[in-house]
């Protein structure tokens, strides 16, 4: 049975604890504003730019490029985005059981976008192509180099499709793994489409109808596919580092509430050790003072 002594050193601990996972709960209740506010505001910027480039592109029957070529899927690419750190719940667990279901046939190259994706390939010894971090405020250029590496391998033939792993972010409480294809360009559409998401913005009517391409349609649609897919990579960071926050700062809240309840816990236990010590000790003086007289 704990002494008293004991039961005090465990209540010191948790409540250390108690007071480090609110720290990190606060830190990350403040990341997790900025990363919602960016990750919405993003989206229906991509929402549109697909929208032009499918209204686009659909009125144009002479336009090919490298980046649309469709063909056997003999080896496929997957850039899994994860985050750097843990102390997330069960984000990154969810997001590598997907990724565990993608590469059955043991034919995929895994990019890794954060140190925990690197880890996961490394542990099971799956094929890793490139190693990338970003930063817990995404920047462009961080996802165009992801963007450009993953284009590259394509256009060489080192692979035949790239798909994109990633936790969308539906709400606070809702991080979901979802994969959405990269290449080769088939129909393009939001990556945040799904449910809980604002429906994206709709081109009106009269901008649909007639497109003049300056200085012609081959060179403007070559320029934007690269800068759609680019932009469709950062847009699909910020939702990580989004949903990241999220669970950190519910898995935090949850690690808080916990201690505290243990605290409650070891406290009531103490109290009671406390008092029988103390009705102990009584009885022993009374027996005591009933031996001497």
């Amino acid at each position: 049975m704990p002494s008293t002594r004991d039961i005090r050193r465990r209540i010191r601990s948790v409540r250390n604890t108690a007071q480090i996972t609110r720290a990190m709960q606060m830190v990350a209740a403040a990341k997790m504003r900025r990363a919602q506010q960016a990750a919405l505001a993003g989206r229906p910027y991509a929402a549109l730019m697909n929208d032009v480039l499918a209204n686009a592109a659909a009125r144009t029957t002479v336009f090919k490029h490298p980046l649309m070529e469709v063909r056997p899927v003999r080896k496929r690419a997957v850039i899994l985005v994860s985050t750097d750190r843990g102390l997330c719940g069960a984000l990154n667990g969810n997001l590598f059981r997907e990724a565990v279901k993608s590469d059955r046939n043991n034919n995929t190259a895994f990019i890794a976008a954060g140190r925990k994706a690197a880890q996961f390939i490394a542990r099971t010894r799956r094929s890793l192509a490139a190693e990338f971090t970003y930063k817990d405020t995404p920047q462009f250029g961080e996802a165009r180099a992801i963007s450009k590496f993953a284009q590259d391998l394509f256009l060489k033939g080192e692979v035949d499709a790239v798909d994109i792993l990633f936790t969308n972010y539906v709400s606070t409480l809702t991080q979901q793994p979802k994969v959405v294809p990269f290449l080769p360009i088939g129909k393009i559409e939001a990556v945040h489409a799904g449910h809980g998401d604002a429906p994206a913005p709709q081109l009106p009517a009269a901008a649909t109808d007639i497109f003049n391409f300056e200085p012609d349609e081959i060179t403007v649609l070559g320029a934007l596919l690269p800068h759609s897919l680019n932009f469709r990579v950062y847009q699909i960071l910020l939702e990580a580092r989004a949903s990241e926050h999220s669970a950190r700062m519910v898995a935090m809240k949850n690690a808080t509430d916990n201690a505290q309840q243990l605290i409650k816990g070891l406290t009531l236990e103490y109290n009671k050790l406390r008092q029988s010590n103390i009705t102990k000790e009584l009885l022993e003086i009374a027996t005591a003072q009933m031996a001497v007289s």
